[in-house]
């Protein structure tokens, strides 16, 4: 078994330039990638407000692209990396597409962590793992809602 050159830092990094691609296009920045054995399968960022679809959030786009990829709608052996916490929405494609795990940066504060986790949105064998390059994910944010208000 070889082992990466890649650490999860260096595929957080890549949702944040996919963020930073939501930005430029004055989308809420937000971005994700999907890793499979070491290899980025699929890259997505927020699209709202470009597709005028409510739906169309970086988890989204990125399952519906990894499904593509792989020819299957399921990711059990696939990690998500996404720059903010999955809204109920997205834990919930992420629970239907049988997400491996998945690694998020900023915590969402407008929701309780614990609510979600008590309800089980995920999938039962989802590893979850919160508040990778925490700092850098939340501040792109924070910038971006600055700039709104």
């Amino acid at each position: 078994m070889s082992i990466s050159p890649y650490k999860p830092e260096y595929f957080m990094k890549q949702a944040l330039k996919e963020a930073e691609m939501a930005l430029a296009k004055d989308e809420i920045p937000i971005g994700a990638v999907v890793v499979l054995k070491d290899q980025i399968i699929a890259r997505a960022h927020n699209l709202t407000e470009s597709l005028n679809d409510v739906t169309a959030h970086a988890e989204m786009q990125a399952i519906t692209s990894a499904a593509d990829f792989l020819g299957g709608k399921y990711l059990d052996e696939c990690t998500l990396y996404v720059t903010l916490e999955p809204c109920v929405m997205c834990a919930g494609a992420l629970a239907w597409a049988q997400l491996g795990s998945l690694v998020f940066g900023a915590r969402d504060q407008r929701k309780r962590k614990e609510e979600i986790d008590r309800i089980g949105i995920y999938h039962p064998k989802t590893k979850i793992e919160g508040g990778l390059m925490e700092e850098e994910c939340a501040g792109i944010l924070k910038t971006f809602f600055e700039t709104k208000r």
